[in-house]
Formats: structure tokens, C-alpha cells, sequence
């Protein structure tokens, strides 16, 4: 593909300013030979940057880094490596790959090759079912309110059930994640009623969990998403609903039409006016939706 689109990095810099210019919204690009570098190489510094992460470029780049920057190091496992005196992504890499067997099991093995930059699995060139559709973001400052919260969780639900419809596809399963200025990540999950497409069900269903997991603390990451997913032709209505499913999937495809042809702010949420935090355009990495009795 060099010939049409140049080297790597030319290729990375094209893409990463199209999407820029023409779709109002920035992203990270990351290459390196394998994917475990290339997502590490795009999680160094943001935003609308371009970094490669080759493995002369690893103890430069990635050994420095704070050990639970490493993908696969969650909030249970680096509390472990920080027992053993491992700090920083270098130090998992020099320590010794048997005494990390004999304490964390395979997985102590696995992200050690990781921080030694091995990763061997191939990119997939046949589709995959869908299993999910989610979103989420990283907040450029502590969310501390359920106010500000709620907001996130309506623009990720906005991009979420927009992506959901588009598939043609319904949901019967909403989860929230959170993780909060410690890396700590937790999530909830509920069973809806009966399986739906709609912003405002999907929505309403993120507040409640958000409401009954959060302890309060300051958080940093918020995600939805939806699963269990079933085909939108026919979808059994629930006796339980407080709003017309008619009226509301009209509303959603009125609004899922209007900005697939004049772009996605064409129509914004009022709640969205004058605050601080993106309404759909993808710039947020997830979008949220607030209360419907704020609509458009």
C-alpha cells in the first residue's frame, strides 16, 4: 500500500488529519509490528498525535512508564507487582520471568512479554458477529458530580445507541464501567425487560447503575455498553414502558437522519449548551444522552 499512500508514518499523519478535517473529531495513531506495541505507541501522548513504538524504540519509549500503563495490568494486579518492587514497565521486563510464573501464574508470563514487547497474535481478516457495541472516554478532569457524570453517560449512550440501530441490531443487556484517579476500574451490568434500541431506555438504564456502584470518589473513565444483542426487524414491546416505543424509535431515527446528512451537530442536546463536556461528534470517545425531558 506504499505506493498509493506512502510510508507508515505519512500514511498515519494523512488518516489521522482527514478524520480531523472532515469528521470535526481527533485521534491517536500508534504503529509498531505487532498490535501490542501499535496500542501502547497510541496511548503515549494526546491528543491528534501520530507515535510509533518499534522494539529498538521499547526502553525508551514504554520502560519508563508506570507499570499499570501496560495493557493486561488491571487495579488487582499492580498492587502485586508494587509488592515486588515493580514500579515502572522496565521493571516488569527485567524481572525474572520464572519468579513471576510462580506468583501470578500464566498471566504473570503474559505481561512480562508484554513489557518485553512480544505479542505474536495475528489481525484478523474475517468478520466477527457482533458480541457488543460500547463507548467510553477518558475525562480531561475529575468528575465528582452525578450531574457531570450523567452527562458523560448520555453522550456514550447517544454514540452507543446510534451505533446500535445502524447494525440493525436491539439490545437486552446495558453495563457501565468506571474507573476512578486511583486506575481502579468497577462496572455494573443490568437485564432489561425486553430488548430495545432506544437512546432514552438505554440511557435511563446506565443512570440507575452509575447511581447504585459509584462510592463517590473522584473518577477519570466512564463506559457504556450494550450486548446481547438480537436482530431490530421485530421487537416484542414492554407493558411497562412510560413512553410510546412508536413515538420514541421515530424520534431516534428522526435524529439518527438528520446527522448522518448534515453532519452530527446538526442537532445537539440543550443540556449540552455552554457545558464543557462534547455532544455527539466522537470527540468525546463515547457520548451520552441526558434526561429525554431536556430533548433537542
Amino acid at each position: 500500500m506504499e505506493k498509493l499512500f506512502g510510508y507508515p508514518v505519512e500514511a498515519a499523519h494523512v488518516i489521522k488529519n482527514r478524520i480531523r478535517d472532515e469528521l470535526g473529531f481527533t485521534v491517536n495513531i500508534g504503529i509498531s509490528n505487532n498490535k501490542l506495541l501499535a496500542k501502547m505507541a497510541g496511548e503515549l501522548s494526546k491528543p491528534d498525535k501520530v507515535h510509533t513504538l518499534y522494539p529498538e524504540e521499547i526502553p525508551e519509549k514504554m520502560w519508563p512508564l508506570p507499570v499499570e500503563e501496560l495493557y493486561m495490568v488491571g487495579w488487582a494486579t499492580a498492587p502485586k507487582l508494587h509488592m515486588l518492587g515493580i514500579r515502572t514497565i522496565g521493571d516488569l521486563a527485567r524481572y525474572d520471568v520464572k519468579s513471576l510464573e510462580m506468583r501470578l501464574k500464566s498471566h504473570g508470563v503474559l505481561i512480562w512479554q508484554y513489557a518485553n514487547g512480544i505479542e505474536n497474535s495475528l489481525v484478523r481478516n474475517s468478520h466477527i458477529g457482533i458480541k457488543g457495541i460500547g463507548n467510553s472516554t477518558t475525562t480531561p478532569f475529575d468528575v465528582e458530580d452525578i450531574k457531570t457524570a450523567n452527562k458523560y453517560l448520555l453522550s456514550l449512550t447517544e454514540t452507543v445507541a446510534t451505533r446500535l440501530r445502524e447494525a440493525g441490531f436491539c439490545c437486552s443487556l446495558v453495563s457501565v464501567g468506571l474507573k476512578n484517579s486511583n486506575f481502579r476500574y468497577y462496572s455494573h451490568q443490568r437485564k432489561l425487560q425486553s430488548p430495545t434500541d432506544s437512546t432514552d431506555e438505554i440511557y435511563c438504564t446506565a443512570k440507575e447503575l452509575f447511581k447504585e456502584m459509584w462510592k463517590g470518589e473522584p473518577l477519570r473513565h466512564l463506559g457504556v455498553r450494550v450486548s446481547d444483542l438480537s436482530p431490530s426487524n421485530y421487537v416484542q414491546l414492554s407493558l411497562f414502558s412510560h413512553k410510546d416505543p412508536v413515538k420514541m424509535r421515530a424520534l431516534d431515527n428522526a435524529v439518527d437522519y438528520i446527522r448522518s446528512k448534515y453532519g452530527p451537530q446538526a442537532i445537539t442536546r440543550a443540556v449540552f449548551a455552554h457545558s464543557r463536556i462534547p455532544a455527539l461528534s466522537g470527540g468525546v470517545g463515547e457520548e451520552e444522552y441526558p434526561m429525554m425531558s431536556s430533548l433537542l
